[in-house]
């Protein structure tokens, strides 16, 4: 994908590398809303209100929030995380470092559009190596990539890029931007208010329809990483498109619990499986339209 043209000089860019941080105790993970861990306090009003702006089986007028000037919905903030190394030079580190901050300032100019005027905030991006600091909680090489509400950041140890090429087979420019522009979603999810809603309906729902919830959040955040490609077509290349399918067919639920245990556990499926990985990051792509990601109105609850 043809990004170096891109000016990543606006970009919020904080580098954690080489600041020994230890981070906080474990903490939720960015773009995985928690699960079964707790009730978080809402009431049955919440709920109501959860299933009202969710729409019939959970389904969601993307285009409705995003185009028709509503007020874009604030999280509750947990945590603050320590302040870090800050500043664009962070960008400028590596060839990984700067091509992530060129992605993102790409999804952020794409993004900006799809919102009223100076409605879009834009996320920060965080460097670190091996372990960080975010407002979720520690930042841990082992959680992969992730999204923090709490302090709108994208988390991200660039060696990740290399375990998805050695270990998930899913090499390319276009895999790595997939992985930003996935976390860039789960930043969508949040400033218009889906993420606080599934967040307040799974707070109420079992397990399982937990994490049916989350799958469909996950799915919904691979389809608008789909959007931001097809909004910027002209930058892709020959072998694009079949490298981030490769890598969301290599992330799917199926295929790393088959790996890991040997059987596939459907019912405890969180990110969805590789068909519906790749399925979603599809229709993004071919449709360029975040009112075609409903991915939630298919998802069948218990009443």
């Amino acid at each position: 994908m043809r990004l170096d043209d891109i000016d990543t000089s606006g970009v919020d860019v904080e580098d954690q590398r080489g600041s020994g941080g230890r981070g906080f105790p474990m903490g939720g993970g960015g773009g995985m809303l928690p699960l079964g861990r707790g009730s978080m306090g809402c009431g049955t009003i919440l709920l109501l209100i959860a299933l009202v702006v969710i729409g019939p089986k959970l389904g969601i007028d993307v285009g409705q929030i995003l185009g028709g000037g509503g007020q874009i919905a604030p999280v509750e903030q947990t945590q603050q995380a320590p302040a870090g190394q800050t500043g664009a030079q962070g960008c400028e580190a590596n060839a990984a470092s700067k091509f992530s901050c060129q992605v993102l300032a790409s999804a952020n100019e794409t993004w900006a559009k799809a919102f009223p005027p100076g409605k879009y905030k834009e996320p920060k991006i965080v460097f670190y190596s091996q372990n960080g600091r975010s407002g979720c909680g520690a930042a841990q090489s082992a959680m992969g990539p992730f999204y923090c509400p709490a302090d709108q950041g994208i988390y991200l140890d660039t060696d990740f890029y290399g375990e998805l090429s050695q270990r998930f087979g899913a090499a390319g420019d276009f895999a790595q931007a997939y992985v930003i522009a996935h976390e860039v979603g789960h930043h969508i999810q949040y400033l218009t208010g889906i993420a606080s809603q599934v967040r307040q309906y799974q707070s109420r729902a079992s397990e399982v329809e937990g994490n049916k919830l989350q799958v469909a959040m996950e799915l919904q955040a691979d389809c608008y990483a789909g959007v931001w490609a097809a909004k910027n077509k002209e930058r892709m290349e020959p072998g694009d498109l079949e490298e981030g399918l490769r890598a969301a067919h290599a992330i799917g639920d199926d295929v790393l619990q088959k790996a890991a245990q040997g059987r596939v556990v459907p019912e405890s499926f969180t990110h969805g499986s590789a068909k519906e990985r790749m399925a979603w990051l599809k229709r993004g792509l071919d449709t360029g339209d975040p009112n075609r990601c409903d991915t939630f109105q298919n998802v069948q609850l218990d009443r």
